[in-house]
């Protein structure tokens, strides 16, 4: 995949708002219009075809509200987006003038599919934004991208809603920052966008999550807006009226990536200067680290102990964290880190292991 590709020349930040689904043709008119009056959204969007856990729930109202998106998007002069999911829908998307498609998680998570729609699409001209997959695997993700860039599209662009994983409590989808991030740094042309609304699954944390993608110099924001969201048929609890989505975009800190202030470059350079002399200082401290665990991994073979000890992993997390916050650095990501010296430790003396056991 070409890494400078771009969608064409978007705005940012590009933000893409609309219910969650097409309910009526009064309802996703009233609520164009609301958000088209906030003067700061670029495209409208609804979902035609719902994809449901469960049967008998609302699927939505199918290629029927094809046409009233096609008709409010005329009115307010946004560029009509909606989901698909199988080459049917994109022959009916592409039937009813839709202006964008984006392909939402389940799909992404399934290749099969994926490479069927991206067919489907061989030799069309319109922008497809690819949700990350359901499941925390940059890879889907990454390979959904591929499977439309080999067909032939490109007009690509990424939306980050969050990673499903079990025990939700603050968020519907667990964001996992890292992730788009790393696809930000392997594809640095890419447009990215974020989606607090299904990140977040509850209107009230959705102006902290535009907040933070923004703050991370993502490219755009899809945020769900209902004119009535507490009577919505779908995800009524992460949608919000177009007046307040017009007050999040107002109260929206929007940075710039780079300043042309000398002095404001000059510090930083500076700053990084002596983060990188320290993170040399870490790397060498690391690899003799690991020059002990190697001897602590010769002594245990030949005395034939195990290479998990529980009590001395106790021991390295309880007084490691202490000492993180006796010195006012965060416990909990002194232990993440421990995590991965400690996994990296582990994997030395296995290979050790076995190396001693080819040797017999």
């Amino acid at each position: 995949m070409n890494p400078v590709n771009r969608l064409g020349q978007i705005a940012k930040p590009f933000i893409i708002s609309g219910p969650c689904s097409a309910e009526s043709e009064a309802q996703l008119m009233a609520t164009a219009k609301g958000i088209a009056a906030t003067g700061k959204v670029n495209a409208l969007r609804a979902g035609i075809w719902k994809p449901r856990t469960r049967p008998n729930s609302f699927e939505g109202v199918g290629a029927k509200g094809l046409p009233w998106l096609k008709k409010a998007s005329a009115a307010t002069g946004l560029p009509s987006i909606t989901e698909a999911a199988s080459p049917k829908h994109i022959e009916l998307c592409l039937k009813a003038g839709i202006d964008m498609l984006w392909i939402g998680a389940r799909t992404t998570a399934n290749p099969f599919s994926v490479q069927e729609i991206a067919e489907s699409l061989r030799g069309v001209d319109i922008p497809v934004f690819v949700k990350n997959p359901i499941h925390l695997d940059i890879g889907l993700w990454i390979g959904a991208l591929e499977r439309f860039w080999g067909a032939g599209v490109r007009k690509l662009a990424a939306i980050h809603r969050g990673f499903s994983v079990g025990n939700q409590n603050r968020y519907r989808n667990q964001p996992f920052w890292e992730i788009p991030i790393e696809l930000k740094r392997r594809y640095p042309g890419l447009p990215l966008l974020s989606d607090p609304s299904h990140i977040g699954g509850k209107r009230e944390t959705i102006e902290k999550l535009a907040q933070r993608a923004l703050d991370l110099d993502f490219d755009g924001l899809m945020i769900e807006s209902h004119y009535r969201p507490d009577e919505a048929l779908s995800d009524a609890r992460q949608q919000i009226t177009p007046d307040e989505l017009g007050k999040i975009l107002k109260n929206l800190k929007y940075r710039q990536s780079h300043s042309p202030d000398r002095e404001f470059m000059h510090n930083l350079q500076s700053l990084r200067h002596e983060i990188d002399e320290i993170d040399e200082e870490l790397l060498h401290l690391l690899k003799k680290r690991i020059g002990y665990v190697e001897q602590i991994g010769d002594f245990k073979i030949k005395n034939n102990v195990t290479i998990f000890q529980l009590e001395r992993w106790n021991e390295i997390l309880n007084t490691r964290g202490q000492l993180a916050e006796e010195i006012g650095i965060d416990r909990e990501f002194i232990a993440d880190l421990l995590r991965v010296i400690h996994k990296e430790s582990i994997r030395i003396q296995t290979l050790l292991r076995r190396e001693n056991s080819s040797d017999s």
